[in-house]
C-alpha cells in the first residue's frame, strides 16, 4: 500500500478517536492523467504502446492514448496544441532538432528531477544525450534508439532466388538483387516517400562513404566532402538502387513494403529496425525467417536515432507531476524491456540485460557498446529547414535521371546555412 494511503488511514482513525468522526474524511490526490500523442499506428507499434500504456497504469496514472498516423503529422498536431493553448500531457518527438524551437520559446517543462535520479547521463550514448539536454536541462524523456539504416532480407525468398550467402558489401547485395529479379520477385521493398527515400541514402552514405565521409556531408557540411569523387560514388550508388524497386513503390507505407518480405514476395529492405515489430505481429521470427545487416563490414557505422516524449507547459497544475510519472516510467528497465521486444528498438538503458530480446536487437546492443561505431542521425546535425532541403533533392534524383555533379551543388545549396 502506498505511503499516501497509511498516512491517510493513521489520520481518519486518530480523528475518529477524538470525537471528530463527523469531520470530513481525508482524500487522496487524483491519479495523475496523461494525454499521450504519438504516430505509433501499425500494428507492431500499438502493441508496444500498450506495453507504455500498461506500465503507466501500473503506477499509478491514467493514460489517455491520442495516435496520429504519420510522424509529420503527428508532429504538426502537436505544435499547432501548443501553439493554441491546448497541449498534450507527452508529444513523441524524434530525438534531435526538432523540438529545439520549442524549448528556445520556453515552452517545455524539465524533467531534471527523474534524470537525475535516474542518472541518465551515466547510460544514455552521447549523440542522444545531446538532443534531450539543452542548456544543462533535460527537457524530453527518451524512450528507444533505433538504427535507421538496417537491411533486412526474407530467408524465403532468398532460397527461391538461389542466395546462399548474406551480403556483405555492396556488390554482394547487387548480385542479391539480380538474383531476386531473375527469380521473378520483388528486388528492394521500397515506400517512395521522401523520407524513405532519405534512410537509403544514409544507409549508402554510412557504408558506402564511411563514418569519415558521413560526419564531413551531414555534421560538417563541408562543401568539398559535397564535390568528392567519393560522394560522386555514394550518389550513383544510390540512384542504382532505385533499378530494383517496383512499379507500386511510389507512395507506399514503410509497413507495407514489410508485408512483403513477410509474405516472401520480395527480398531487401532498408528500413529501420521498427520493422521488427511487423514481423513480430506475423509471427516471424530473426535469424529464422528474416535476416538482418546491421552494415557492411565489423567497423561499419551504427546510426543512432531515438524517439523521445516532450513535455509542453499547460495550464493544468496537474500535468507537472503526471508528466514526471511518465518520464520516470518510460525510462525504467522492465518499461524499457517490455517496449523494445515489441516494438523492435533497443532499450536507453545500457545498465539492464538485453539477453530476453532478439537476435537483431542483442546485435545493436553489443555493436552499441563500441562508441566509435555510434554516429548521429542526420536530425542530429542538421536544422529541420536543411534536412528538408536535401530530402527534396534526394527525392527527385531517386525518381528522374539527373546529372550527378548538379545533384552534389543542389545537396550543398541545401545544406548552406
Amino acid at each position: 500500500m502506498p505511503a499516501a494511503s497509511n498516512r491517510i488511514i493513521a489520520l481518519s482513525a486518530l480523528l475518529c478517536a477524538g470525537g471528530l468522526a463527523d469531520a470530513a474524511p481525508a482524500t487522496a490526490p487524483a491519479a495523475p492523467r496523461a494525454e499521450v500523442l504519438h504516430w505509433w499506428t501499425s500494428g507492431g507499434e500499438s502493441a508496444a504502446v500498450r506495453t507504455l500504456a500498461d506500465a503507466y497504469r501500473a503506477a499509478g496514472g491514467i493514460w489517455l492514448d491520442t495516435a496520429i498516423a504519420g510522424s509529420e503529422q503527428a508532429r504538426a498536431v502537436a505544435l499547432s496544441r501548443i501553439a493554441g493553448g491546448d497541449p498534450p500531457t507527452a508529444a513523441l518527438f524524434n530525438a534531435s532538432r526538432q523540438f529545439r524551437d520549442l524549448i528556445d520559446q520556453g515552452l517545455l517543462n524539465d524533467v531534471d528531477a527523474v534524470a537525475e535520479r535516474e542518472h541518465w547521463s551515466q547510460f544514455l550514448p552521447a549523440v542522444l544525450l545531446d538532443t534531450l539536454r539543452v542548456n544543462g536541462h533535460y527537457y524530453a524523456a527518451p524512450v528507444s534508439i533505433h538504427m535507421p539504416t538496417w537491411i533486412w532480407y526474407s530467408k524465403a525468398a532468398f532460397r527461391k532466388a538461389g542466395i546462399a550467402a548474406e551480403p556483405r558489401s555492396f556488390a554482394d547485395l547487387f548480385a542479391a538483387l539480380d538474383k531476386l529479379k531473375a527469380a521473378g520477385l520483388i528486388p528492394l521493398a521500397h515506400g517512395g516517400q521522401a523520407w524513405q527515400d532519405n534512410i537509403v541514402f544514409r544507409a549508402v552514405l554510412a557504408n558506402e562513404g564511411g563514418a569519415d565521409l558521413y560526419l564531413r556531408i551531414l555534421r560538417d557540411r563541408d562543401p568539398r566532402a559535397i564535390a568528392s569523387p567519393e560522394f560522386r560514388r555514394v550518389l550513383l550508388t544510390f540512384r542504382r538502387l532505385h533499378a530494383y524497386v517496383d512499379a507500386g513503390s511510389p507512395g507506399r507505407n514503410w509497413n507495407d513494403a514489410t508485408a512483403l518480405l513477410i509474405t516472401g514476395r520480395a527480398g531487401v529492405q532498408i528500413m529501420g529496425d521498427w520493422v521488427k515489430a511487423e514481423f513480430a505481429s506475423a509471427q516471424q521470427n530473426a535469424g529464422r525467417d528474416y535476416g538482418c545487416i546491421a552494415g557492411f563490414g565489423p567497423r561499419s557505422p551504427y546510426i543512432v536515432q531515438g524517439d523521445a516524449f516532450i513535455f509542453p507547459k499547460s495550464a493544468d497544475p496537474q500535468a507537472p507531476r503526471a508528466q514526471q510519472l511518465l518520464a520516470a516510467t518510460v525510462t525504467s528497465g522492465a518499461a524499457q524491456l517490455a517496449f523494445s521486444s515489441r516494438k523492435g528498438s533497443i532499450p536507453v538503458r545500457a545498465d539492464i540485460d538485453a539477453s530476453t530480446l532478439d537476435y537483431c536487437a542483442r546485435l545493436g546492443v553489443e555493436i552499441m557498446k563500441d562508441k566509435s561505431r555510434q554516429l548521429g542521425n542526420d536530425e542530429a546535425y542538421l536544422t529541420p529547414d536543411q534536412n528538408g532541403a536535401m530530402a527534396d533533392v534526394l527525392t527527385d534524383y531517386w525518381n528522374r535521371e539527373r546529372d550527378v555533379a548538379q545533384v552534389q551543388k543542389s545537396i550543398a545549396a541545401a545544406l548552406r546555412d
